[in-house]
């Protein structure tokens, strides 16, 4: 790749990681401060600051924009993506598009934000998911992902899903109230966590298939797959 291609390439996911900052940034202003969650619209008469952030941490947006932020400097400042980043990468892919999406159509539209929350949920939710798929797609980089590398991508989910309702059994707290029983019913929110499930199931089948078949609009000669701790293990195995 040119080189004012690959600049372009780091200056865009540059600016996706800048944006992570700045949302990370007014959401712990606005925790330390007993401003409002952006998540779930709780202010600091809800509850302690220490339970407050372990909440923030529980909700499944910002894990995400967590793993958007991880996989954008890595592909500013390593973009040779070895297996974990892969599978990193793969994650932050999959999970805020799962963001975006249930966003739009299944979190409570009637919550309403204002200031400072108002413009850390529009960066989360809205902002980020197109700018970094948008990057995905323009930049590549391209046949980063395997079968096994995918299911490895699963493994965070299902401990979020597991951890979700282990938590909220012990303490009554879900992130949401679709997988709340005590709000929707057992049936709901186990039903609840196997549509998001599936939705990502079939986001990681089609991200593999462009992964595999549609290149990049822009290649990227610089970000690509790293196969040196693969083939040392394949080595090491014979």
């Amino acid at each position: 790749m040119a080189p004012r291609s690959r600049l372009l390439a780091r200056s865009w996911f540059a600016i996706v990681a800048l944006i992570g900052v700045i949302g990370f940034a007014l959401q712990f202003y606005l925790l330390f401060t007993g401003g409002a969650d952006a998540n779930s619209g709780e202010t600091g008469a809800t509850a302690p600051l220490g339970v407050r952030f372990f909440r923030l941490f529980s909700f499944f947006t910002i894990q995400s924009n967590v793993f958007v932020l991880v996989a954008s400097l890595l592909l500013v400042f390593r973009p040779r993506l070895g297996p974990v980043m892969r599978v990193i990468y793969h994650d932050a892919v999959l999970s805020i598009a799962v963001t975006g999406l249930v966003f739009s159509f299944v979190l409570d539209p009637t919550l309403e934000l204002r200031g400072e929350a108002a413009v850390v949920t529009t960066l989360f939710h809205n902002v980020i998911p197109v700018v970094f798929l948008a990057g995905w797609l323009l930049w590549g980089p391209r046949r980063l992902w395997t079968w096994r590398s995918t299911l490895w991508a699963f493994a965070w989910p299902l401990a979020w899903i597991i951890g979700c309702f282990a938590v909220g059994a012990a303490t009554g707290w879900y992130p949401y109230a679709f997988l709340d029983p005590s709000i929707a019913g057992l049936g709901a929110a186990v039903g609840g966590a196997a549509i998001v499930f599936g939705l990502a199931v079939v986001l990681a089948l089609i991200t593999l298939l462009i992964d595999r078949k549609v290149p990049a609009i822009t290649a990227s000669g610089d970000t690509r797959r790293d196969d040196r701790g693969e083939a040392a293990l394949t080595a090491a195995r014979r």
